[in-house]
């Protein structure tokens, strides 16, 4: 019996890491052969498109930055993500791959070639071999979160998002990358995490984040996290959780504090958020979203709270191709021609909705009791 559990369990093992495989990739531009861990969805088809992240030091991040994608996307609405490693550790190559020079902060000779191995190299192959999206991450820590920083400054940001993992910044990069970030037009994912113990020391990182917060563009997306009790090893396993979930936020349902700071308290029509959030997602991965029932209900109850009618119509709208045999999109339309005061429209758009599937809160008692409301108001 015990021969057979351990058999299981070697095969359940191996289910789990499949999709994880490790390679020598002939680098061109580097003239070099270089270990690069890949992590392939379980679930992937080519049917569908896939974010690539890109994890430099993937000698200690891979696993986490694995670990926690996988946790995400299982839970939080993230789309499954291609995952590659680059493995820096051997013969002192992250110095090389990294390596500024000191008057000037730019990549010297090697670390230009670094810069275009993963650019013209690494990505390509993953594009060339697999369904990808367009939306691209980049995760680095001290010498290659400060590294990641270059590929800013080309005229297109080959990455849309950032992780800077307590990077060790090169001369001036504290005001060279505020400067760029708030000339790009790109929408872009920013997030800076410091430790306690680098705190103490560090006096480029403050800089930094008070001049990133002080751009105000709705397309530069920042965020800043320090841990004051994490010291400089530990601090990629705080790090990663809080990235992945402010960078991934927007897969994820209207939470209740989103709809009291930023939906309830918006000039912009309240429909105008839903479309704003779902146009991004499929800009930035190349797929359409199915529109979650919650956020359908988040918007058409601010839209009666702030009395925005309005918005029911293009809400009713979206209802109709997304939830198509409910009663969502023709009871939401019968109470917007009831607001415009067309009570005969509303009335046979009510009658449409009581013939069809009731869904969350809407029944068909609520439709009847709209009907016949309707009917004694005006004579129908």
């Amino acid at each position: 019996m015990k021969r057979i559990l351990t058999v299981l369990a070697f095969f359940l093992y191996l289910g789990t890491n499949a999709q994880v495989t490790q390679e020598i990739f002939e680098s061109f531009k580097l003239q070099e052969r270089r270990d690069v861990q890949y992590y392939i969805p379980e679930e992937y088809t080519p049917e569908k498109k896939y974010p690539i992240i890109i994890v430099l030091d993937a000698d200690y991040l891979f696993d986490n930055v694995v670990a926690t994608s996988k946790f995400y996307s299982g839970f939080h609405g993230m789309p499954p993500a291609i995952i590659a490693g680059v493995h820096q550790s051997k013969d002192n190559l992250r110095a090389e791959d990294c390596a500024f020079d000191e008057v000037s902060g730019l990549p010297t000779d090697k670390a230009k070639l670094f810069f275009e191995f993963l650019g013209m190299e690494l990505i390509p192959f993953l594009e060339n071999s697999y369904s990808t999206a367009p939306f691209k991450m980049i995760v680095g820590y001290d010498v290659t979160a400060n590294f990641s920083n270059y590929y800013l400054f080309k005229e297109d940001s080959l990455f849309n998002s950032y992780v800077s993992i307590s990077p060790t910044l090169a001369p001036e990069m504290e005001t060279r990358v505020p400067a760029r970030l708030g000339a790009m037009e790109q929408t872009i994912f920013y997030h800076l995490i410091t430790d306690g113990e680098k705190a103490k020391r560090d006096t480029q990182t403050p800089i930094l984040n008070t001049a990133i917060k002080a751009i105000d563009k709705e397309n530069i997306h920042y965020f800043y996290d320090e841990y004051l009790d994490a010291d400089h090893i530990a601090v990629p396993t705080y790090a990663l959780g809080k990235a992945f979930d402010n960078v991934f936020r927007m897969f994820k349902p209207i939470s209740p504090t989103e709809y009291k700071t930023q939906i309830l308290t918006s000039e912009a029509p309240v429909f105008d958020y839903l479309s704003t959030k779902y146009d991004m997602i499929e800009k930035l991965f190349g797929f359409k979203k199915n529109v979650d029932l919650n956020d359908v209900m988040a918007i058409y109850a601010a839209s009666r709270k702030k009395e925005d009618f309005e918005s029911l119509k293009p809400l009713a709208d979206l209802c109709k191709k997304e939830y198509p045999d409910t009663m969502l999109g023709f009871y939401f339309e019968g109470e917007y021609l009831e607001q415009m005061g067309e009570p005969k429209k509303a009335l046979r758009t009510f009658e449409k909705a009581f013939g069809m599937e009731e869904i969350d809160f809407l029944t068909k008692d609520m439709a009847l009791e709209k009907i016949d409301a309707l009917k004694a108001d005006f004579g129908y």
